[in-house]
């Protein structure tokens, strides 16, 4: 009786989930040297930032081949995935290996304070063979 109690009263509390917030600070667009690719967000929100001359991106740091979680190779200049092999240029284009399309991005904002900004819960697909950049103009702060 005690068991089937407890089960009863257990099916009035919710499941929680306890899950970092969809947006978060990045710090300041300073911090990030133009040209850097910046995974320090990798490892707590899977995030890659990338700061190129025409603006700011956020990288989802999943592969889209299987959702293996790809390295960043400073020398060769590309994402690599260390799972199938695939290959993606520092905007997320996918070149090599099986990976079926782009590695896909994050909405990034200027937040009150001049911080960015990188919202998870609004994110654009990476489409096979289009330029995220062209494709998706707003996924790029421009500052």
């Amino acid at each position: 009786m005690g068991i089937f109690g407890w089960m009863f009263a257990r099916f009035f509390f919710p499941n929680v989930l306890f899950e970092p917030p969809p947006a978060f600070e990045a710090g300041y667009p300073h911090e990030y040297p133009v040209g850097s690719v910046d995974g320090r967000w990798k490892e707590r929100y899977n995030v890659w930032i990338v700061h190129e001359p025409y603006g700011f991106f956020a990288l989802d740091g999943t592969c889209t081949h299987l959702g293996c979680k790809p390295n960043w190779i400073e020398v060769e200049q590309k994402f690599k995935c260390p799972c199938h092999g695939s290959g993606f240029r520092k905007d997320g284009m996918n070149f090599e290996g099986p990976a079926p399309r782009p590695l896909d991005r994050y909405k990034i904002y200027l937040g009150e304070g001049g911080k960015l900004i990188v919202d998870r819960s609004v994110k654009f697909p990476g489409v096979p063979g289009k330029n995220s950049n062209e494709l998706y103009p707003q996924s790029i702060l421009r500052i």
